[in-house]
């Protein structure tokens, strides 16, 4: 289940809940992703108790700005600028509708509490009617052409055959 760090009651403080508006859920991720994860804590490891990716001070979660160090001295080390790491999340549900999510699969990863916030966030990302229907048309075309070329392929054979 996800969680997430907010600050807690007194300044400075900070506790790990689940994410706000009860949007708690599963995340799923790929197996290639797990192993590069995978591979990553077993050459880097995680940092205090129960072992956060970024360090924090000793047994404490990282702050904001102890996360936003680190993320720009990865973004530094891959030669990556101007990505914010809340891009990371755009760049998350623009794949998953550019591989056939539907809005409810993309909310629910998303932890929307409404499909509208979903739509009103990605709907230029989704395939309009026209982009489907010339998608169609064009799976219909390939289809048409690769059985009218096997035929003429087929029809050689015959001819060279007798």
């Amino acid at each position: 289940m996800s969680r997430q760090m907010r600050p807690g009651t007194v300044k400075g403080s900070y506790e790990v809940a689940a994410p706000k508006y009860g949007s708690e859920r599963i995340v799923y991720a790929a197996d290639e992703l797990l192993e590069l994860m995978n591979t990553h804590l077993g050459e880097i490891g995680t940092f205090g108790e129960p072992g956060y990716l970024f360090p924090g001070k000793p047994n404490e979660p990282p702050t904001r700005g102890q996360v936003g160090y680190w993320w720009a001295k990865t973004r530094t080390a891959a030669s990556v600028d101007g990505v914010r790491l809340h891009d990371l999340r755009h760049f998350y549900a623009s794949g998953l509708i550019a591989n056939g999510c539907d809005v409810v699969t993309v909310q629910q990863a998303l932890g929307h509490a409404k499909a509208t916030t979903t739509l009103n966030t990605y709907s230029h990302l989704w395939p309009t009617a026209e982009d489907k229907t010339r998608a169609a048309v064009g799976a219909i075309a390939r289809t048409a052409l690769a059985a009218a070329a096997d035929s003429l392929r087929t029809a050689d054979l015959e001819i060279t055959s007798a």
